[in-house]
């Protein structure tokens, strides 16, 4: 059972290989590619969201592939989470983050 006041944070949503239909919930300019469990716990590590790494759970729209998740702080919408691990993800691998327009 999902624990109260918790998100859940699968790597899909972040992962710039990914449409749309298949779990993405930012835009590919924002997302990553392949982000690892590590990264998403370390970014919302370092955002203050006190991440659970839960490594043995799969994304329900790809059962079949063992992804695991992140629980973190519900602080706000999903997305504009998910948007903000993205982007601590890309600065931890030293890549451009685009600017706010």
């Amino acid at each position: 059972m999902k624990d109260k006041g918790k998100l859940v944070i699968w790597p899909a949503y972040i992962d710039q290989t990914k449409s749309r239909s298949s779990g993405r919930i930012i835009s590919r300019k924002n997302s990553i590619k392949e982000p690892h469990l590590n990264e998403i716990k370390e970014a919302a590590r370092q955002l203050g969201l006190n991440p659970e790494v839960e490594p043995e759970k799969a994304y329900p729209k790809s059962w079949w592939e063992v992804s695991g998740r992140v629980l973190v702080d519900d602080n706000g919408p999903k997305s504009v989470i998910a948007k903000q691990i993205a982007l601590a993800i890309k600065k931890m691998r030293g890549q451009e983050v685009p600017a706010k327009t």
